[in-house]
C-alpha cells in the first residue's frame, strides 16, 4: 500500500487535486491561499494563487485594483507615480501636479526643460526676449514691468542712459536733478573726483565736490575766515553783507553766543546787549 499524499496543513488528500509545493511540502489550494497569499492594498482581499498579481514599494496588489486614484484607468501597462500614498497616472499628474507655462498655458510635462523665475514657469522655448522675441533660453535677462529682456535689447531699448557716457546704465547708479549717471561717471565739475557716496553741491547745474565748491564759490565766515559750506555744522547766520559760521557768532568782547539773542554792530564788532550797555 503506497504511502498517503495529503495537505501539509489539512492533512486532507491531495490524489487528483491540484497543490502547491512550498518547502517541499505540498498544500492545497485553499491552504496556500490562506497561509501565504498576499492581501491587496486596494481592496483588502486575498490575491488568489490563480490571479494576475502587481507590486509596488512593498505592497501587493490584483492587476484589477492596480488603477489611478483620479481617473480609475487600469496603471497595469500605463506609467504611473504615486503622490501621498495614491497612485496617478501620467496624465493626471501632469493636469493635478506639473506647472503650466505662463505664456502657452499648456502643461511643463515632469523632465522637459523649462524656467521658473518669480513663482511662474515656462517652457525653455516660450521664455522670449519682450523686445526681439527671441526665445532666452539659458541666456542672461533684465526683468522691467512684467517683461523680460535679452541684454542686448534691453541696454539698447529699454535701460536708461548715462548723462555723461551716454551709455546704458543697467544697475547702481546716481540720480541728479532729474537725470542718471553710472557711479563713476558722476564727477565734480572742478577736480573730476567721482561724488558717489560723497557730500556734495552744486552750483547752478553743476555738482561740486566741497573742497572745489569752497574754493571757488562759498562765501568767508567774518570770525574764523573760513568757507561757509552748509556741510557738517554747516548752519550760518547772515547780517547784512557778512556771514558767520553759527558756533562762530560770538560776541566779540566776551564771546557768548549770540545764535538766537539780540545782538548790535559795532563797526567789524558785534556785541551782546550786556557788552553795548557797558559802553
Amino acid at each position: 500500500m503506497s504511502d498517503r499524499f495529503n495537505c501539509k496543513n489539512c492533512n486532507e488528500s491531495l490524489c487528483g487535486r491540484k497543490y502547491i509545493q512550498v518547502e517541499d511540502n505540498p498544500h492545497c489550494i485553499p491552504c496556500y491561499d490562506r497561509l501565504y497569499a498576499n492581501t491587496c492594498q486596494e481592496c483588502k482581499e486575498i490575491i488568489g494563487h490563480n490571479a494576475k498579481e502587481l507590486f509596488y514599494e512593498n505592497r501587493h496588489y490584483h492587476a484589477d485594483c492596480f488603477r489611478c486614484f483620479h481617473c480609475d484607468r487600469s496603471l497595469a501597462d500605463e506609467p504611473f507615480t504615486s503622490q501621498e500614498d495614491a497612485l496617478v497616472c501620467s496624465d493626471c499628474y501632469c493636469n493635478e501636479y506639473s506647472s503650466k507655462c505662463v505664456s502657452c498655458d499648456k502643461i511643463v510635462m515632469p523632465g522637459s526643460r523649462l524656467l521658473e523665475y518669480g513663482g511662474s514657469t515656462w517652457h525653455e522655448d516660450c521664455f522670449m526676449c519682450h523686445g526681439c522675441e527671441k526665445p532666452i533660453g539659458a541666456e542672461a535677462f533684465i526683468p522691467d514691468n512684467n517683461n523680460y529682456y535679452c541684454v542686448p535689447c534691453y541696454e539698447g531699448r529699454v535701460a536708461p542712459q548715462c548723462s555723461h557716457c551716454k551709455k546704458a546704465l543697467t544697475k547702481g547708479g546716481v540720480t541728479y536733478k532729474d537725470e542718471v549717471w553710472h557711479k563713476e561717471c558722476f564727477l565734480c565739475t572742478g577736480c573730476k573726483a567721482p561724488l558717489a557716496g560723497q557730500p556734495f553741491t552744486s552750483q547752478g547745474e553743476s555738482p561740486y565736490c566741497v573742497k572745489c565748491f569752497s574754493s571757488l564759490y562759498a562765501k568767508k565766515c567774518a570770525a574764523c575766515n573760513t568757507a561757509i559750506t552748509g556741510f557738517g555744522d554747516g548752519k550760518y547766520v547772515s547780517f547784512e553783507d557778512r556771514q558767520w559760521h553759527q558756533p562762530c557768532f560770538k560776541c566779540s568782547r566776551c564771546s557768548v553766543s549770540l545764535v538766537g539773542s539780540g545782538f548790535f554792530p559795532d563797526r567789524d564788532k558785534i556785541l551782546c546787549t550786556d557788552c553795548n550797555n557797558d559802553d
